[in-house]
């Protein structure tokens, strides 16, 4: 007996098993196409969810960005050093994702 993931939730499940434990995902009745349907469907939810938090990466710059050049604060202020940690933050946190999502890409 072996352990695999299954299609629909990705939990480990044994090869046995005619439905998931998790999900009751049917796995004994599920044909290629369901299988392959259901793992673009994944796929898919994972881009979704990373092109989600790209958005509030950007978000997140752009705000502190904004904060600090027209927010009225001098260099020594700490909202100024707040901003400006929000904005590299954010500026980072988007550049990783977009790794993410050329990793995702190539590996589908």
């Amino acid at each position: 007996m072996a352990l695999i993931d299954c299609p629909a939730c990705g939990k480990k499940i044994s090869d046995k098993a005619a439905t998931c434990q998790h999900c009751n995902f049917a796995i004994g009745q599920a044909n290629p196409d369901d299988l392959a349907r259901k793992n673009a469907l994944n796929l898919y939810l994972k881009k979704q969810k990373i092109q989600n938090q790209s958005m509030l990466a950007m978000l997140l710059f752009v705000g502190g960005f904004g904060f600090m050049y027209w927010g009225g604060v001098t260099s020594e202020d700490i909202q100024f050093k707040l901003a400006f940690g929000v904005s590299v933050v954010g500026f980072v946190w988007y550049i990783v994702n977009r790794v993410r999502l050329v990793f995702l890409k190539k590996s589908s």
